[in-house]
């Protein structure tokens, strides 16, 4: 989970920049944790403490105001009711990351992951999305290797993880569906070497780098068994005591 706080940290300041650079400071005063961070961690709440799903998500949005909620769902935060709105885009997989290292079968992930993106996401394509990257998280966190992620993935979800990373790169603009930035995401975990390689090339594909990178650092974590100690340390400087409490456990 901390994977996807990193990534959206690290790539929160280059969003809307399009430098596709690799070789750029992971952090700087700049860098601050998105809505990507504060959703991952209302969800990994609500499961951890048996919360409901939708109120504790509204709760924790409107405890951090401005940090970048796309129109519809700011709408949703304020409505007087949970109903969803048929979402297709990416906030359902960037907040999934907790339910891949909380279960024990591939079922109950994908079961999970449908309950924490139908109650904005309830598109064929919010929930498909949340469940690809959360099953890739466990795939990854039960020593499957990347071909057979690949596999699962494209097989499960008929997604098309067989283009190259510099294909992808060249042709990346900024989207916000899932159906877009979720395999660009996936990709470049899929063809980097270690934890900060994975970060960097999903950042320098460009379009939405705080979600893909939050998308491609939720794998890469559970892949490489963690994340460097000093990327770690980094990371938690940027949050606030209720959210390295809900680290602990994930």
């Amino acid at each position: 989970m901390l994977g996807a706080i990193t990534g959206d940290i690290i790539g929160s300041r280059l969003e809307f920049l399009g430098l596709k650079r690799y070789d750029f400071e992971l952090f700087t005063p700049e860098c601050e944790f998105t809505d990507d961070s504060v959703l991952t961690f209302a969800v990994a709440e609500a499961l951890l403490d048996n919360l409901p799903i939708a109120k504790n998500i509204k709760n924790w949005a409107t405890r951090y105001p401005g940090r970048c909620y796309g129109g519809m769902f700011a709408k949703w935060i304020h409505s007087e009711n949970d109903v969803p709105y048929n979402s297709f885009g990416n906030g359902s997989a960037m907040r999934v990351s907790s339910v891949g290292w909380l279960y024990k079968t591939i079922k109950e992930t994908l079961e999970m992951a449908k309950k924490t993106a139908e109650v904005t996401h309830n598109h064929p394509e919010g929930i498909k999305g949340a469940q690809a990257t959360t099953a890739a998280i466990f795939l990854a966190r039960n020593n499957k290797t990347k071909s057979e992620i690949k596999e699962y993935i494209s097989q499960t979800f008929d997604i098309n993880l067989n283009r190259d990373y510099k294909t992808v790169q060249a042709n990346c603009q900024f989207d916000e569906t899932c159906q877009i930035s979720v395999p660009e995401a996936i990709i470049a975990f899929l063809e980097s070497t270690d934890f900060e390689d994975a970060i960097r090339k999903s950042v320098a594909m460009g379009g939405d780098v705080d979600t893909q990178a939050c998308i491609t650092g939720s794998i890469a974590e559970a892949f490489y068994k963690g994340i460097p100690i000093e990327i770690e340390e980094k990371t938690k400087s940027y949050l606030n005591p209720e959210m390295t409490i809900i680290l602990e456990p994930v």
